[in-house]
């Protein structure tokens, strides 16, 4: 659980890097997911990994998609390979 909650708070400092027109979606973009997740189970590594990794990819393409330097990204990957 507590990796889910770091990896939030990384994404949500990666959208502040964001034009701030984008800003706003995806921060709600970001909450809806990571919501529509709390219910998985902390033990099932497999699941949380995959998770982690996903929230991981989907910034960088974000980033990417905005011209933001994907090293911005690289407090989430520690986070998402210490799972």
């Amino acid at each position: 659980m507590k990796s889910g909650v770091s990896a939030y708070g990384a994404v949500l400092r990666l959208v502040r890097r964001l034009p701030k027109d984008a800003r706003p979606y995806y921060a709600k973009y970001a909450r809806e997911n990571f919501v529509n997740y709390r219910d998985v189970d902390p033990n099932d590594a497999n699941s949380i990994e995959e998770l982690l990794n996903r929230a991981y990819v989907h910034a960088t393409w974000v980033l990417n998609k905005y011209n933001v330097d994907e090293s911005a990204a690289d407090e989430l990957k520690k986070i998402c390979k210490n799972s």
